[in-house]
This record gives structure tokens, C-alpha cells and sequence, in this order.
């Protein structure tokens, strides 16, 4: 969905938004502890984020990747830079298509930087000159399809900026007209320069207004995190910084938590400013860092740390392709990624209905399936990587799970137990001693309110449901048990299936359940996750591989307990076991004699 749809979207409700912006780490485990900083404020909804594009097209193949993550697998609507800095046409189309087909529809249409170590911008050949060429190109060639962002500058470009760190009159006046030249060539909305004088923000829209420039003006907001870092970007880009906050700084300068705090003050108090004036629209520049910006947006009342709000059981997509999706089987719910890059080739996905998909092929599995960012992978090794004597150790790290005492899990993409999870979780815990080892559980819920912070989702005024759910590996003897007693709770429907494919089930092929549900005002009922055979059996792979590529894999090769480990990957079952009594039932009854 297009930026400028969104806000006026909001303008319509009257609803205040904001947006992140990050830049390409130079390692692999800088790119790592980003996305796991997107990951925790994506939860927040912000409008959307955006991906800067390196000085020189330098960071470009990067930039690309993690733009298409963002999008495909944070799930959050990316805005992408796009500079003409060494960038000939065919460069710049190669970015565009390659985001067009990854289904973003943002850019925010940039000239550039000099390249490093020159002082001024040179036109690549066959390039382009400003700006203004690469927003006329992009809707000359591609219409309407992109929504697209152009810079402003509060205080005029720094290359006007003269050497009493203002800008003349005309030089000032000049720019607002070529940022008018940017908007009437196609440009949707405008995000501006960093800025620390919010009256000179609010005489820059005004001045804009006057100019005929009538688009949202977004306000960039750069929270102060250390003190050599403000002085580096202020310098960089030519910034103002008014006395009594450069006299602030100055007395705390050595002291880098107190200039962190302030900076958390200071980027409140201009927001509130600038909220207070209409402007409703807000762009925070992260510097890659999480807290101080959601700091600012809790003091402002935007977001609640302690509550996050869901739309669906599982991040809603942002990719264009793929936008009427609600409905996913519950097999991948602590995967969601995987699930995603499973499902990146799908031509048309569930709607209403599981059987409205046409029965999508799911993709093979690949090695991506089985990565993890290396700060997590570290958890997994300390938690996880024990000697195993027995079956009951394996047993014992399951329970350990349950009860909270790990923090990571082979089997998830996600941290730690979910806020649901913990309903159920000595329920759980006492199942996996007996070794019914759980990977996946939902507890039963009738009419809980949408906005109940342990199983809430959707919009307000709702109504949620859901069946109790387990998913376990256990032996083929625990099994036959399980399925004997279960015969005296009408209620339990199951399937199961070893490594080879072998199943057992008391469901059709074709019996798709809803296990998740909700009512909400004037909408129709939504069904968001299901349990659906065909899926388990494709899910089934990934889960079964997991014991030797997720948990195995962290011990020696000639180790005993990777071993062990293989040897319960060959011979138990995967099962998943649904009480479809919702109101009354008692799914975890049927494991009280096993």
C-alpha cells in the first residue's frame, strides 16, 4: 500500500502516525541485530519503514535484500531509497523492477551524496542530474504503481547552507521552488532534514503552503543518542542547533546515559509541538538504535510497550501481491517467516476460506529454513546444546521450555514463550515429562475480548474464539495409547504422521478446521488460522528436519547425543490434536492416564 494512502487514511480518522527509518549494516551481524530490532517495533504498527540507500550505490545489493525482508518478512510497509549517485538508468530500472516484483510500491526519490571521497555531486553518465529527473522517470516509466517520497529541507539543502550556518533568502526560495518542481513532476509526500529548531519546521510548511505546495509535509525526527554522534550529523548536514539545547548537551556531554535521557525529553517535547499544530505524521530517524524512538512515542502516547495490538494471530502482510490473505494453517505459527518463504511463489493465497487458495504448492525446503541470526543461534547453543543421556532428557528440556525456564526453541523463529502460551504452560509442561514434547499450542478461549493482551486480536469491539490446540512428537507406543483413550472424547480430532510419511487420523483429507476465530462489529465472521491436513503433511518435513538441522546440528558430529537426538527424529510421530469443544472440553484430560 502506497505511504500516501495511509495518511490519508488517517487525516480521514483523525488518527496520528508514525514511521522508522534504518540504514544497511557493514556485517553480517549488524544485519542481524536489525531485523531483530524491526521485529519488536513492527509490533508497534508504525506506517511504514524505510531503508536508506549508501552513498555511491554502495551499500545497493544490500540495501535491495533487506528491503525485500522487510516487506516479504517482517511484514511491514518498506519505503526504499533510491539515489541517482553512480546509478545509469539501467541500474536505477534493475532497483525498481526489483521491488516492484517484491511487491513494495515506495520510494523516496533522492540525488544522492557525493560518492566517498569526492566533495561534490558529479552526474553519472547516462545518469541523472537531481532528484527532480528521477521522480519525472519514475512516473514516465512506471505510472502510477510506486508511491513516491521526496526530501525537504527545513533550512535549505546544506550545499546552499553558507558558512554562518544559514541560508540566504534566495537561496532558501530557490529551493522551496525546486522541492515545488519535485511535487508537481509526481512526488506524493515530503519527509524533511533532520531538524532541532522546530519553529523553523513549522515556517518550512508554512512556507510550502504559501509556495502552492499542498502534499503531506512528514517531520524528521533524529532522537539525540550520544553526544559525538549529534555533533558528527549535525555538522554533516548543516543543522541549527538552538543555544539552549546545545548548552543542555554541553553540561551532561561526558555522561552518555543522561544524554540519552535528554535526548528522549527534547525529541518528546518537539513532537508534542509539532502535533499541536495539525501536523499528524511523524518519521523518526533510528540510527539503527530502538529505544529512545519508542521511548518518544510512549511518552507521547502513540504506543504502549505493554500492549501490543494484533490484527490477525499472526503479522498481517504488506506485500501488495498478497493483501486479501487471512487465513493460514496454525502449523507454522512460531514460524512465520519460514511459512512466508514457503509461500513466496504462491499466485493467489487463502481468502475467506482455506479452499479459496486452489491448493497452492507449498516451495521445497532450503537451507534458509533452518537459519537463524547468529545472536540467537548463540542462545540456542547455551540452552540447548547438553549432554543427553536418555529420552528423558530430552523430555526435561521440552518442560524446561514450557515453564519458561529457555528463552529460545529450535522449533521457533520467535523469543520465548508466547503471552498464550503461559495459560496453559504446567498443563504442557506436565505432558512433555511423560514425553508428548509440545512445539506448538493454543489454549481454548470463548468470546475473550478482542483486546484481551494474552489472545486479543483484531480491531476493537470483538469477540475472539479458539479451540484448544497441541502439537507434539511422541513415541509409537505413547501414540497408540493417546489414540486408544481418545476414543472416549467424541470431541478430539487428530492427525499423525511419522518422518516417512505414514499417518494416522480420524479426519478426512479434506477436512480443513477452523481453530481460531473472531466477531467483530459489522464485519464477517474471520477464521485467520485452520488445521488442514494437506498442510500438516508439508509442514511435517520442516518439523521433522528440525531435529537434526535445529538441535543436532549444535553438537559434534560423533557425539552420543546427537545420536539420540536422530534416532527420536526417525522413530516418533508428529501429532496434532484439536478439542473442538471449546466451551467445555478438556484437551489435556486425554493425557491424564497415558
Amino acid at each position: 500500500m502506497k505511504v500516501i494512502e495511509k495518511i490519508r487514511e488517517a487525516e480521514l480518522e483523525n488518527k496520528t502516525l508514525f514511521s522508522f527509518e534504518f540504514f544497511p549494516p557493514k556485517t553480517e551481524d549488524g544485519v542481524d541485530n536489525l531485523f531483530d530490532k524491526m521485529d519488536r517495533m513492527v509490533q508497534h504498527n508504525p506506517s511504514f519503514c524505510d531503508i536508506t540507500w549508501g552513498a555511491g550505490g554502495t551499500t545497493a545489493d544490500l540495501t535491495l535484500d533487506i528491503a525485500n525482508k522487510m516487506q516479504n518478512m517482517i511484514c511491514v510497509e518498506t519505503m526504499m531509497h533510491l539515489t541517482c549517485t553512480n546509478m545509469p538508468v539501467e541500474k536505477i530500472d534493475h532497483a525498481l523492477d526489483a521491488i516492484k516484483g517484491n511487491g513494495i510500491q515506495n520510494v523516496l526519490a533522492l540525488r544522492g551524496d557525493p560518492p566517498h571521497g569526492q566533495d561534490k555531486f558529479v552526474q553519472t553518465e547516462g545518469g541523472f542530474a537531481c532528484a527532480l529527473d528521477l521522480v519525472k522517470h519514475i512516473r514516465a516509466k512506471y505510472g502510477d504503481y510506486f508511491g513516491i517520497t521526496v526530501a525537504g529541507y527545513p533550512e535549505a539543502h546544506p550545499e546552499v547552507i553558507e558558512s554562518n550556518g544559514v541560508a540566504t533568502l534566495e537561496s532558501y526560495h530557490n529551493d522551496l521552488a525546486y522541492l515545488k518542481r519535485k511535487v508537481d513532476a509526481g512526488a506524493d509526500v515530503i519527509v524533511t532534514q533532520l531538524f532541532y529548531d522546530t519553529d523553523v519546521f513549522l515556517k518550512f510548511v508554512n512556507d510550502c503552503r504559501q509556495m502552492g505546495i499542498t502534499c503531506p509535509i512528514v517531520p524528521g525526527i533524529m532522537p539525540i543518542n550520544n553526544y559525538k554522534g549529534f555533533l558528527r550529523m549535525t555538522g554533516f548536514c548543516k543543522t541549527r542547533v538552538p543555544p539552549e539545547i546545545m548548552a543542555a548537551l554541553d553540561s551532561i556531554k561526558d555522561d552518555e546515559e543522561a544524554v540519552r535521557k535528554y535526548g528522549i525529553y527534547l525529541g518528546t517535547e518537539m513532537c508534542k509541538k509539532i502535533l499541536a499544530h495539525g501536523i499528524k505524521t511523524l518519521h523518526l530517524y533510528t540510527l539503527n538504535m530502538d529505544k529512545s524512538a519508542l521511548a518518544i512515542l510512549q511518552n507521547l502516547g502513540l504506543i504502549d510497550e505493554a500492549k501490543i495490538s494484533r490484527t490477525l494471530p499472526w503479522r498481517r502482510p504488506t506485500n501488495i501481491f498478497r493483501l486479501k490473505e487471512d487465513v493460514r494453517p496454525i502449523f507454522w505459527a512460531n514460524r512465520p517467516k519460514s511459512y512466508l518463504s514457503r509461500t513466496i511463489g504462491w499466485d493467489q493465497f487463502p481468502h475467506g476460506r482455506w479452499g479459496d487458495s486452489g491448493n497452492p504448492s507449498y516451495g521445497a525446503l532450503t537451507d534458509y529454513q533452518f537459519m537463524r541470526p547468529r545472536s540467537r543461534d548463540k542462545k540456542l547453543k547455551e540452552e540447548w546444546a547438553v549432554s543427553l543421556k536418555s529420552v528423558e532428557d530430552i523430555h526435561d528440556k521440552f518442560m524446561q521450555l514450557c515453564l519458561g525456564k529457555l528463552k529460545s526453541n529450535p522449533w521457533s523463529e520467535l523469543d520465548g514463550l508466547q503471552p498464550e502460551t503461559k495459560i496453559i504452560n504446567e498443563q504442557l509442561g506436565s505432558i512433555n515429562l511423560k514425553g508428548f514434547l509440545t512445539i506448538n499450542s493454543q489454549p481454548s478461549v470463548n468470546a475473550a475480548k478482542s483486546d484481551s493482551p494474552s489472545v486479543g486480536w483484531g480491531g476493537p469491539g470483538g469477540y475472539v474464539y479458539q479451540k484448544a490446540y497441541v502439537e507434539f512428537f511422541c513415541s509409537q507406543g505413547q501414540l497408540n495409547v493417546l489414540i486408544e483413550k481418545a476414543k472416549t472424547f467424541p470431541s478430539l480430532t487428530y492427525i499423525a504422521v511419522n518422518k516417512e510419511g505414514k499417518s494416522i487420523s480420524n479426519v478426512g483429507p479434506n477436512d480443513v478446521n477452523a481453530v481460531t476465530w473472531g466477531v467483530f462489529p459489522a464485519k464477517e465472521i474471520l477464521q485467520p488460522t485452520i488445521v488442514d491436513p494437506a498442510s500438516f503433511i508439508v509442514w511435517k518435513d520442516e518439523a521433522f528436519e528440525i531435529w537434526t538441522k535445529g538441535w543436532a546440528r549444535l553438537y559434534p558430529e560423533d557425539d552420543s547425543s546427537r545420536t539420540l537426538l536422530e534416532q527420536v527424529q526417525s522413530s516418533y510421530y508428529l501429532v496434532s490434536l484439536v478439542d473442538n469443544d471449546y466451551i467445555k472440553g478438556d484437551l489435556f484430560a486425554v493425557f491424564n492416564e497415558v
